[in-house]
């Protein structure tokens, strides 16, 4: 059965509330009552009224930082292509990639980031930054012109599911959800899932998460575990690389490399006397003369990490990890020196950097930058492994970073939990680990005959290449853009 139109529950709300004031015989003459109703009928009018071009329109919402939510960025890109007007709600701490920056059918809103009240109780903190979050979004939406769609992010999805559901009912069009995890089991990480807050953020989501139209979300296991136990249906659509994740040429990463020294010590290449006619770096040599580039055959691995440094990422796995490589080194192991790249921002980057700067490490170098975001994948390109540390706290979510990895034909050691195996064939594409003396093992065997590409991972490499995924754009056009056109048509005639 379909559910009733949002203007027939108007109508009945506003038929209740006079009932309810004439009914309680609160003196209130019928005038009075009229005008009211007047008024809000004309408000709701007014609220869902359309210009020509709201079928064409689309929202996005995230209540986070645009610059580090790639997949939401993808969405509007790919609305954009699509002909579609995008309006892009959210955090500008980080700069937004440049395609999203320089699209004319993308239009950025910025909104501020709610603290709530400082001091007294946290419950009072959480409770305040909920309530203004809750009216900042509301207010934020109703200003805008009107959308046939809004595409809301969660998590974090307390309170936009209710900000965003509200504002549907008042105006009109139709709220998806693009599940990339659960709220409450973040939360759970924290305050473990027998807190109040946890078990009401669950029923919220629960609660909330139900009354969207459509849903999406990045796992089978996830779309399995929505229909399961909260009777939504939702569509997989997996994290697929965009397409400026690629292998690097040559000409670029020497380019990238020298940029990259005069800020990173560990890429810088010591003075010699041929620098006249050489510009060097530790991975890669051009001949200024001939204006050519090579890679250097004694260069050191370069693996590469990304993080938001928060607590679902235990990095110290990773610190360990290089500890005992660095040990393998110094027994006596044929191992070539490593530099390992971190890149991210997050609250938990100040703890790790202190025990980063706690070891003593000589053929092993850490270096943790913040790289522009058209920086990244070009970074990518030229490393020669990856290393995850996400772990989902669901168990039901992919780290996209792997997704963009694999973009680049770049094998990764990723660490285990439930269904990674939708992403990572451990022995075809890289390897899964269970702690830090399993990757430890794992780095040993897969460098041990670098730079040759003869061992297993150049073979990972090979296999990446022989079975590159389908990318983005042709993965959204498959399984989003049905959705959208399913509602075209009631979104038409809602807009006569």
């Amino acid at each position: 059965m379909a559910p009733p139109a949002p203007s027939l529950i108007l109508f009945v709300l506003i038929s209740l509330l006079t009932a309810v004031f004439c009914g309680a015989g609160l003196g209130i003459w019928w005038p009075v009552v009229s005008v009211m109703v007047c008024l809000a009928v004309a408000l709701c009018w007014l609220l869902r009224r359309r210009d020509g071009d709201a079928v064409r329109r689309v929202c996005v919402l995230v209540l986070g930082d645009i610059g580090r939510s790639p997949r939401m960025q993808y969405h509007s890109l790919s609305l954009s292509k699509r002909g579609f007007q995008v309006t892009l709600v959210g955090y500008l701490d980080n700069k937004p990639h440049l395609d999203v920056l320089r699209d004319e059918r993308i239009q950025i809103v910025p909104i501020v980031e709610v603290k709530g009240v400082r001091g007294g109780p946290k419950i009072l903190t959480y409770v305040t930054k909920v309530t203004i979050q809750f009216v900042q979004v509301l207010f934020v939406l109703l200003m805008l012109k009107p959308h046939t769609h809004i595409l809301l992010q969660n998590p974090p999805g307390l309170p936009g599911m209710a900000s965003v559901w509200l504002t549907c009912i008042l105006r009109g069009g139709s709220l998806i959800i693009d599940w990339h995890n659960y709220g409450y089991t973040i939360m759970a990480l924290t305050h473990g899932h027998a807190h109040p807050l946890v078990r009401l953020a669950k029923w919220y989501e629960h609660v909330f998460g139900r009354l969207a139209s459509q849903h999406l979300c990045v796992t089978d296991a996830m779309k399995e575990d929505l229909h399961k136990n909260w009777g939504i249906k939702a569509t997989t659509l997996y994290d697929k690389p965009a397409a400026i994740f690629r292998e690097t040429p040559l000409e670029t990463r020497h380019k990238l490399f020298a940029r990259l020294s005069h800020m990173l010590p560990a890429f810088r290449h010591s003075s010699s006397a041929d620098d006249d006619v050489m510009e060097k770096t530790v991975f890669s040599v051009r001949d200024l003369n001939k204006d050519t580039v090579t890679l250097r055959p004694d260069r050191p691995t370069l693996l590469i990490s990304s993080t938001s440094w928060t607590e679902d990422e235990d990095f110290s796995i990773l610190l360990q990890a290089l500890q005992e490589y660095e040990k393998f080194i110094s027994a006596g192991e044929t191992l070539p020196p490593l530099i390992c790249v971190i890149t991210g921002k997050g609250p938990q980057k100040e703890r790790y950097m202190k025990m980063i700067d706690s070891l003593r490490l000589e053929h092993v170098k850490i270096c943790t930058p913040w790289l522009e975001p058209e920086d990244y994948p070009v970074l990518l390109g030229c490393a020669d492994l990856g290393v995850c540390l996400h772990k989902s706290s669901s168990g039901l979510d992919l780290p996209m970073k792997v997704v963009d990895m694999f973009g680049c034909c770049l094998p990764v050691c990723a660490v285990h939990f439930l269904c990674l195996e939708e992403l990572v064939k451990h022995g075809h594409n890289g390897l899964i680990f269970s702690d830090s003396t399993q990757l430890a093992q794992q780095l040993k065997s897969l460098l041990s005959d670098f730079p040759s590409s003869d061992g297993k991972l150049g073979a990972f490499r090979r296999n990446l290449r022989a079975n590159r995924e389908q990318r983005w754009d042709d993965n959204w056009d498959q399984h989003v853009l049905p959705l959208l056109s399913s509602s075209y048509s009631s979104c038409t005639s809602s807009s006569r």
